[in-house]
């Protein structure tokens, strides 16, 4: 999955779109100028890649939303909790959040948004308030009812970073955290919310974090089969579509090259792996594995399956009134 530098194609990116090993796109704000413009680009993605492909987003809300203007402001998540009253208010909130950002990119062709975040909001400054609660009880709660908002728009639910980024406090963007508690303790306190949610099947994607948990195994998460194969496959049972984080993070340069970093995290259990905001790093992904998918071994046929799961859902019919609603509680969640 590649992104996109500006707010249309430029021509070198209309020729990366074609390549086979191409399968989706990330958007950023970079690329995002009013809903007109989107939508002539997202049309051009289409166009360009020549078959489907994923067109994704992090539109979380709070301070991970990509597009503004034009959109509703989706508030943090971890101002639900904070503003409700009670349990029954902050589900209406949570799953309002949910309906109303899916509608608004499902509108535009959009697959789906890199959320919800099911982190705990412990230690983590780059998590905090992009996570629901301190607590896995309230995570999962919340989580359940903003995941019923997006599935009503009948949008992918992507639940990230598994097994959980809230307990370090280093940001992988810019370092590689290195959690040192043992499994058990991993497991009860951040693990357990991806586990519920996967034991409810309501996760139709996963993507683990960049970070060693050096009680468990020595790689990060996402380059690690003990973390995807044995724990998020065998034991929890997932068996939805599996998302590296962005290759060009710091938290993955422990895998090597680009090339190298791309071949750890599908080897590990990745389905798809995403490249951002570096052009010449992604180019060596795509030249490193053309051979790989000229002739697509079963396992890597399955891990297409899997992720084209996600492709082209329709937006059910009739949803107006219930998105006006949900706009109307979730401007009322953002004026508390």
């Amino acid at each position: 999955m590649l992104d996109c530098q500006a707010e249309e194609l430029a021509p070198e990116e209309k020729e990366k779109l074609a390549h086979p090993v191409v399968g989706g796109v990330i958007l950023f704000s970079r690329n995002y100028h009013d809903k007109r413009q989107l939508s002539a680009l997202v049309q051009d993605i289409r166009r360009y890649a020549k078959r489907p492909v994923l067109i994704a987003v992090d539109h979380e809300g709070g301070r991970v939303q990509r597009f503004r203007e034009g959109f509703t402001a989706i508030p943090a998540m971890g101002n639900i909790l904070k503003q409700s009253e009670h349990q029954d208010e902050s589900a209406a909130y949570a799953k309002a959040c949910g309906l109303v950002l899916a509608h608004e990119l499902k509108t535009l062709d959009i697959d789906f948004s890199f959320a919800p975040v099911l982190d705990i909001n412990g230690v983590s400054k780059v998590i905090g308030d992009r996570a629901f609660a301190d607590n896995a009880k309230e995570v999962i709660r919340l989580a359940t009812h903003l995941i019923q908002g997006l599935k009503t728009v009948n949008m992918p639910a992507i639940g990230k970073h598994f097994p959980g980024h809230g307990s370090v406090a280093p940001d992988s963007h810019i370092a590689l955290p290195v959690d040192e508690r043992d499994f058990d303790a991993i497991r009860s306190t951040d693990m357990v919310v991806f586990e519920r949610l996967v034991e409810r099947a309501m996760l139709d994607g996963v993507m683990p974090a960049h970070v060693i948990y050096n009680q468990v195994c020595d790689k990060p998460a996402g380059f690690s089969p003990k973390w995807l194969q044995d724990v998020l496959k065998r034991d929890l049972g997932f068996s939805g579509a599996v998302f590296s984080d962005d290759l060009s993070m710091h938290g993955a340069s422990v895998a090597g090259s680009y090339v190298e970093r791309a071949e750890a995290a599908l080897d590990a259990g990745c389905d798809m792996v995403l490249a951002c905001n570096n052009p010449k790093g992604a180019e060596s992904i795509l030249d490193g594995l053309e051979a790989r998918f000229s002739n697509l071994s079963e396992g890597d046929s399955q891990k297409q399956e899997r992720v084209m799961a996600l492709y082209g859902r329709v937006m059910p019919a009739g949803l107006n009134d219930k998105y006006d609603s949900a706009v109307e509680l979730v401007k009322q969640l953002s004026e508390r």
